[in-house]
């Protein structure tokens, strides 16, 4: 059950896996979404190699270990239920930090590969000052995106890293990712890797550590 009650999408009613400060304790937390055919566990693992103290980790878990069926370059119909109800996934999260005492301009999403394209989504869809977004290959959802994407996300930093021969996500769509978030007052790096494929690197955790780590220092 998601935490406003609502059961009523494929992914409500899955596990929230938590990690890092417990939620009580924490003065910021990270909501991580995993990547097709792989667990939340792994996210919660991924959050240890950046881990700070006083930021609490939340992962949710999506039936079948898959967030929607289709490519995220697919009619955004096609993708649906499982699209809204990752959405809402997200949503339940922030909304278990919030609950905790913690702002959402303290709340980071970071995501790989399908989930980096949920946490993406749910940021154009949903605008405000974040935490951050780490978009680890990924990119906004959609055979085509639109035209304009109302709201201001207030300077919210933004990371976008990818391959840029990656067999999953095309480097245009990185590209168009990073002019959407930009048009929306964004803070947004991007940074494409030559020949890297499908996957994490060095540099890009060395950004999402510094990153962490200014989720938890008082500007």
């Amino acid at each position: 059950m998601s935490a406003d009650g609502r059961g009523d999408g494929p992914h409500q009613g899955q596990q929230l896996v938590t990690g890092g400060t417990d939620l009580a304790d924490a003065e910021a937390a990270l909501v991580l979404t995993h990547g097709r055919g792989a667990t939340a566990r792994g996210m919660i693992q991924l959050a240890e190699e950046v881990q700070q103290d006083g930021v609490a980790a939340l992962a949710p878990q999506a039936a079948r270990r898959t967030w929607y069926p289709n490519s995220f370059l697919a009619p955004v119909k096609q993708n649906e239920p499982g699209r809204s109800s990752g959405l809402q996934a997200i949503s339940d999260a922030i909304a278990e930090a919030n609950d905790a005492g913690i702002p959402t301009e303290r709340v980071m999403l970071v995501g790989f590969s399908q989930g980096a394209c949920l946490a993406s989504e749910y940021l154009a869809r949903n605008p405000r000052r974040y935490g951050g977004l780490v978009a680890l290959s990924g990119g906004l959802i959609g055979e085509e995106l639109d035209d304009e994407y109302p709201g201001d996300l207030e300077g919210t930093p933004i990371f976008l890293g990818c391959s840029d021969v990656d067999p999953h996500i095309p480097e245009e769509r990185v590209h168009e990712t990073a002019a959407v978030f930009e048009s929306m007052d964004a803070d947004v790096t991007k940074r494409l890797y030559e020949g890297m494929g499908h996957g994490i690197n060095e540099d890009e955790m060395a950004v999402v550590s510094e990153m962490v780590a200014d989720l938890t220092d008082d500007r």
